[in-house]
């Protein structure tokens, strides 16, 4: 068989002169149900309201959510709030819930208390630690002034002026001298 008019849609390339089949609409896509239509093994609808925030690849998360609050409670909690804030009030209810498994007797309210407990003994390890480092301070500051007294004598008895106390910043060359360590005594005792 020829082609007369030569044209591709009419003439087939095959060496038997049939003519090509149309090619086939694409196959419709097969959604899996969310993960909460599946655990109540239900049919997903195209609104469903758990779909969104409870994909097919996270079913823990709505069963979780499920143990403690029921689907029924969820779906209506979901509907009477807007949208834009319906994933943090399902992200909020999978953690409460995880909080009531974890803890059935104070839930969320147990985790918040334990954490207050623990910033309030990190506050008084603060608060230790800036007076243990004002101590500190105050100890370098005497010594500091020690030191200059006890140069400032030993320059007066050999003759010379002391100089300005800024100029004692390095206080390791200070170190070799005995009587300057007879005047540390007090402080560490």
């Amino acid at each position: 068989m020829e082609c007369s008019d030569k044209t591709p849609a009419t003439c087939s390339s095959s060496s038997a002169g049939m003519m090509t089949p149309p090619p086939s609409p694409p196959s419709p896509v097969i959604l899996t149900p969310c993960a909460a239509c599946k655990i109540l093994r239900r049919r997903c609808v195209d609104k469903c309201v758990l779909a969104p925030y409870f994909p097919p690849t996270e079913p823990l998360k709505f069963t979780i959510a499920h143990r403690v609050f029921g689907a029924s409670n969820i779906i209506k909690m979901l509907q009477e709030l807007p949208e834009d804030q319906r994933t943090d009030a399902v992200n909020s209810m999978v953690y409460e819930a995880n909080a009531r498994i974890r803890d059935p007797v104070y839930g969320c309210a147990g985790a918040i208390c334990q954490l207050q407990k623990q910033i309030s003994e990190l506050q008084a390890e603060l608060a230790k630690a800036q007076v243990e480092m004002l101590n500190v301070q105050s100890q370098n500051a005497n010594l500091m002034s020690l030191i200059c007294r006890e140069m400032s004598q030993n320059q007066q008895n050999n003759g010379s002026v002391c100089p300005d106390q800024q100029t004692y910043g390095n206080t390791s060359l200070f170190l070799d001298d005995n009587s300057i360590y007879a005047a540390w005594e007090p402080l560490w005792t």
